[in-house]
Order: C-alpha cells, then sequence, then structure tokens
C-alpha cells in the first residue's frame, strides 16, 4: 500500500494502541489529534536533519531592492516557495575546504532572504516535502513515532504510554538518521566567520 499521510497517521495510532482512521478530516477525536500536528511535525522533523530525500538545490535571483548599506550584505536573495533550512550556498561547505558562512536568513522588503555579498547564489536546501510517497521507509517511522509522541496525552492520558511513546521516538529517530548517514557523503558543518577568527 503506498506511503499517504493517513497511513503516516495510522501508523501512530497504531503505536499508541487506538483506533485508526479513515481521513485526517474524519469526525473523530483521533483524526482531529492528527490533522492538528501533522503538518507541523512534518516540517519539523524534515528541517533538523540532512535528508537525502529532501535535499534541493536552486539557483536564486536576486532581489530587486539592495540591503542597507549598514547589513553588511552587497545582495538579498529570496528563497524557494519550499525553502526550509540551507545547508549550502555555492556548496563551498559541502565537502572538505571552505566552511564558513557569508550569509544570514533575514526579512528583506518582507520577503525571506538570505543575505549575502556573493554575485551569485546557487544554493542546497532543505525542501518542504509533502508528497509521503517520496519519504525514506525510515523516516516515515520516525515522524509516525513524533506523531505518536505528540498526541499521545490528550489520545490515551496515559504517563507510562508517553514515556514509551518518547523513547520510541528516539529509537526511531537514531536509526533513521544512521539509515541516511550510510547514503550522504559526509560534509562539514557552516562555520560562522566569527567563530573561525576567535580560534
Amino acid at each position: 500500500m503506498a506511503v499517504s499521510e493517513v497511513s503516516i497517521c495510522n501508523l501512530a495510532l497504531q503505536k499508541l494502541g487506538a483506533e485508526r482512521i479513515t481521513s485526517l478530516t474524519q469526525d473523530h477525536p483521533n483524526a482531529r489529534e492528527m490533522n492538528a500536528c501533522y503538518t507541523d511535525m512534518r516540517d519539523l522533523e524534515l528541517r533538523t536533519y540532512r535528508w537525502g530525500f529532501a535535499k534541493k538545490r536552486a539557483t536564486l535571483a536576486a532581489h530587486a531592492t539592495t540591503p542597507n548599506t549598514n547589513s553588511g550584505f552587497a545582495y538579498a536573495y529570496p528563497v524557494p516557495a519550499d525553502f526550509l533550512r540551507l545547508l549550502a550556498q555555492n556548496e563551498s561547505n559541502l565537502f572538505e575546504g571552505d566552511n564558513t558562512v557569508d550569509w544570514k536568513i533575514e526579512n528583506h522588503e518582507g520577503v525571506k532572504c538570505i543575505m549575502s555579498s556573493y554575485a551569485t547564489m546557487h544554493i542546497v536546501y532543505i525542501a518542504q516535502i509533502t508528497d509521503p510517497a517520496t519519504f525514506d521507509a525510515a523516516f516515515v517511522d520516525m515522524l509516525a513515532s513524533r506523531l505518536a509522541m505528540q498526541t499521545c496525552e490528550r489520545l490515551t492520558q496515559s504517563n507510562k504510554k508517553r514515556e514509551y511513546a518518547a523513547q520510541e521516538y528516539q529509537m526511531s529517530r537514531k536509526l533513521a538518521r544512521q539509515a541516511n548517514a550510510f547514503e550522504n557523503m559526509p560534509t562539514r558543518g557552516l562555520e560562522d566567520t566569527w567563530y573561525s577568527a576567535r580560534r
């Protein structure tokens, strides 16, 4: 069976020993609880790690208005609509080599932008992936565990079950990250120039 939002939520409900649902808009307390937190928990889990299936690349066009001279940056690049987290600017930090940060993410003219001094901006980023069919299997289990932990108190009123759900989430997250790490080349994390100067 194809992975769907409902199947992920039902996996979470199964972990809690709770009744399954047929849709997120179903008139049922389990559906209402899952519907209330599914999108937020999905985006949170996507944002907090370098998931291979969620990585995308884009070449950004600069905003028509340049940043204030006091900002220290010459360009403002509006981020893609599905942007959740920047992994690399011009890929300088993807491999061994320069991994310093020459950007900040700020609102510019009411638009979320990457502020930078680079005249071109090619980025690698974590995207807001909404199609569950593209999720890695380990991510699916982790997300279901997160949903179970998030909704446990409201659905079960059991502290013991919530403790168990939290433990299962921690284990599933560890396994998902390990599986992802095996399929991705190690990279250096972004490093602020202020920190580099202090070393």
